[in-house]
């Protein structure tokens, strides 16, 4: 357990939100329009992270924020003394582990309570940890081309496209004949199971939720994009710094992703202020260029699947922490209770209940 003093913490907070509403002022802007972004969009609506929780910094497991009694009515939070021992994480006297604290004094610090954490979302946390950790030891594909894209508007009308607004970069018929040309191998349930019914069984993978940790791999967009999802999922314990790199990852991941679709989204301009140019994974030389965004992609995702588990790891750490320093006390105390003279220790128990009038 260490501390962050309150100046530190409170620029940290004030720099993550100046952060997060640079990420979000466009969608936000459009928002108040009425108008949609068939790119952007994708990164509100398919994930659930509001703008607003992108902007609540986390300092993550273990850390004692010094001054932020106030924080101690977040939820998944506790009030203690801005210290740096393992007592430190000790709810308010009088306060149920998890509860919010009746009293949280500003000169109180605060911490995210383990315990509530894990008593609510322990199931969560075993799941992306599993998950996370078999895809780091998959070992990257980069032959899948995006054509996942293509699948999800195999042999469809116009009228049935998911982005309406946008046409089809070669046509209806030209796209079908690239996915039918082509090996179509989406290691990705939730990319998978968008696919029309037509091209669901020209995949040579039959990816399920059951079997998604078997076949994730650090080479697919999506999953470097769920990064995001799961660092959302997991909530106080991912530090604020870590949820935004993660963000940004799937925000780049997701413009590569439409470039590559069949879509033409040339009308577009990117994060970095250049107009969205086509990558033509019908051509060699778009699948070359495919592949270099893809080993990217693997690389900073892997990256952030670390520190991910790294959050997970101090999460645990600190439970466990929290778990020894209530059984030395509890020792403490039961070792009080023997040592006591008879006339205290008589004094310390209950008296009996009466049993008159039963």
């Amino acid at each position: 357990m260490r501390t962050l003093s309150e100046s530190e913490w409170r620029a940290r907070d004030a720099e993550h939100r100046a952060r997060a509403d640079r990420l979000t002022a466009g969608h936000r802007a459009r928002k108040q329009r009425g108008e949609k972004h068939p790119i952007e969009d994708f990164l509100f609506t398919y994930y659930s992270i509001k703008p607003s929780e992108l902007r609540r910094w986390h300092p993550g497991a273990g850390i004692v924020l010094e001054g932020g009694g106030e924080r101690a009515e977040w939820k998944h939070y506790t009030a203690a003394p801005a210290t740096g021992t393992a007592a430190a994480a000790a709810p308010i006297a009088g306060t149920a582990a998890g509860a919010p604290a009746a009293e949280a004094p500003a000169g109180r610090g605060a911490t995210v309570d383990t315990d509530a954490y894990f008593a609510r979302r322990g199931g969560t946390v075993d799941y992306v940890e599993r998950l996370l950790s078999a895809t780091l030891s998959s070992t990257p594909q980069f032959g899948c081309f995006g054509l996942h894209e293509w699948a999800m508007v195999y042999r469809m009308t116009p009228d049935r496209l998911r982005h309406r607004g946008l046409s089809l970069r070669i046509g209806h018929e030209a796209t079908d004949r690239v996915v039918e040309t082509h090996a179509v191998v989406c290691s990705h349930f939730d990319a998978y199971r968008f696919f029309t019914p037509e091209a669901a069984p020209l995949n040579e993978l039959r990816p399920t939720r059951a079997t998604q940790a078997d076949l994730e791999q650090p080479g697919c967009l999506h999953a470097g994009m769920d990064v995001y999802k799961w660092c959302g999922k997991l909530g106080p314990v991912v530090p604020g710094e870590l949820l935004l790199d993660a963000f940004e990852l799937a925000r780049d991941i997701r413009e590569v992703d439409m470039q590559a679709s069949p879509y033409d989204v040339g009308g577009f301009i990117g994060a970095d202020g250049t107009p969205l140019a086509a990558i033509p994974i019908e051509t060699p030389e778009g699948k070359r260029e495919y592949a270099r965004r893809q080993r990217g992609f693997a690389e900073r995702g892997n990256a952030l699947r670390e520190r991910v588990l790294g959050a997970i790891a101090a999460a645990r750490a600190d439970r466990a922490a929290r778990a020894a320093g209530e059984a030395v006390m509890s020792r403490a105390r039961a070792a009080r209770m023997t040592t006591a003279p008879p006339g205290l220790a008589a004094r310390a128990r209950p008296a009996p209940t009466s049993r008159r009038g039963s």
